[in-house]
């Protein structure tokens, strides 16, 4: 399926519109940004490994019963998705300490929240994606009460799938951004599950295997994603 008109260009996507009025292509690039696109670089491969890892448990979750966007993979770091109505709220589970809730709080990184912290931030760059609450949401219409529960049972629901899938691969899903979209009044999740939204940390040394290693100038970072991928048993 060709690409056809640029639909939205982000810090790492591009997503295109085809000749299927619902259905789009995203291209995941290599461009990496950070600190709200304070910090850019470019590195090769990124999108081919993000492309791969997102296919895979895009497909894992549409197998166990969530209805998500991913349609098909297209090429190295192309799919094919539904074209959605997107909310521009961004759903964060948070499983270990780690990020803003250490900062807020004061809390050791990596601490083990004795349940999963479930937070909604809007998703606007030049404020920061702040963080709101439900009443902000059916206040201003970003969403509808009932999407707001949605919303927050569906994140909760895919914690409950994604965690032990991880921790099978020896790995740990501290914490992650989920958003979703709306197709024929039905939520769908969409965007992307990546190491570029999620943290992801070795589960015996808590070696960083995320976008982490880009905002702290760790190192290896394609190389790292390419681990998540190998130990999920993604092939890129």
């Amino acid at each position: 399926m060709d690409k056809g008109k640029l639909l939205y260009s982000g810090k790492a996507k591009s997503v295109y519109a085809t000749h299927d009025e619902q259905l789009a292509i995203i291209d995941f690039r290599d461009d990496t940004s950070a600190f709200n696109a304070a910090k850019l670089a470019q590195l090769t491969g990124k999108g081919t490994v993000n492309n791969s890892i997102n296919a895979y448990l895009m497909d894992f979750l549409n197998t166990k019963g969530i209805n998500t966007h991913y349609v098909k993979t297209l090429g190295a770091a192309e799919m094919l998705v539904k074209r959605l109505q997107m909310i521009p709220i961004e759903c964060v589970v948070r499983n270990r300490v780690a990020g803003s809730l250490a900062k807020r709080f004061n809390l050791a990184e990596g601490t083990p929240l004795s349940q999963s912290v479930f937070e909604f931030y809007l998703k606007d760059d030049a404020l920061g994606d702040p963080f709101i609450n439900a009443s902000h949401i059916r206040t201003f219409g970003w969403a509808s009460t009932e999407e707001v529960t949605i919303m927050e049972r569906l994140s909760l629901q895919i914690n409950d799938l994604l965690t032990p899938l991880f921790a099978d691969a020896k790995m740990l899903l501290v914490d992650y951004k989920l958003e979703f979209g709306r197709l024929q009044g039905q939520l769908y999740l969409a965007d992307e599950i990546t190491p570029d939204g999620c943290r992801i940390w070795d589960a015996n040394n808590q070696e960083k295997l995320d976008k982490d290693r880009f905002r702290h100038d760790l190192g290896g970072v394609v190389a790292h994603y390419r681990i998540v991928a190998e130990r999920l048993g993604v092939a890129y």
